[in-house]
């Protein structure tokens, strides 16, 4: 058999495939076959061949997407034409929009009925992520687009709040109810002086958590009024 010339693409096709895959059924209905039957071409052994297991390939997904966010913030912070609000609100918008993580995060939430994940997702947000943010909102203290007294809640609340209160795996609702949270939200920021949100970024939190919502539905403009229910 011909050697495979370029098994990064391979590599990359069967996470592609395993994701939407995740997605759809979620990631313990999957099977390998599932993954081989999107496939198409490839056997069982070539997949094995670049991923021990099924929960490498999850794995290799979740490096993924964090490697999806430091690129987000890598380019932010080398751009010097941005105010600390605006680089905020890229941040948010980016992940927002981003179909391809918006399908991996939706991929990774089943994992999320093991109580040590959200533990230590919940790390992760408290720590590493709202120090990145705390970054571009004291720029924004420093540039008057974010004149808070609390840079350091506002940070905490930006990292903990979209990523598990927003979220309908944890806190299902209508989209009236989902859309009334995220008001919520906008209104205990601009309370203290950071005024994140404005109504396009809240279209695009609720196009994006509705694609979080709606297994096997792959674009968020299609699912804008979907029912968040569990």
């Amino acid at each position: 058999m011909a050697r495979n010339a370029h098994p990064e693409v391979t590599r990359q096709r069967i996470l592609d495939a395993a994701r939407a895959q995740f997605a759809a059924k979620g990631f313990e209905k999957t099977s390998i076959q599932d993954i081989l039957n999107a496939l198409g071409d490839l056997s069982k052994g070539a997949i094995y061949h670049h991923f021990a297991s099924k929960e490498a390939i999850l794995d290799a997904l979740s490096n993924q997407d964090m490697e999806f966010t430091e690129n987000i913030f890598a380019r932010l912070d080398s751009d010097k034409t941005m105010s600390g609000l605006q680089k905020l609100q890229e941040t948010m918008r980016s992940t927002m929009r981003d179909k391809q993580h918006l399908t991996a995060i939706r991929a990774l939430l089943p994992q999320l009925d093991d109580p040590t994940t959200p533990a230590a997702n919940l790390r992760h947000w408290g720590n590493e992520l709202s120090q990145q943010l705390l970054v571009y909102i004291e720029e924004g203290v420093a540039d008057g687009s974010t004149p808070t007294q609390y840079p350091r809640e506002a940070a905490q609340m930006l990292a903990l709040l979209p990523n598990y209160w927003l979220i309908p795996h944890f806190f299902p609702g209508t989209p009236s109810e989902l859309r009334h949270r995220i008001e919520c939200l906008e209104a205990m920021l601009e309370a203290i002086n950071v005024p994140v949100f404005d109504d396009a970024l809240i279209d695009d939190f609720m196009s994006g958590i509705a694609v979080l919502a709606a297994p096997g539905n792959e674009s968020p403009a299609e699912t804008p009024q979907i029912a968040i229910e569990q």
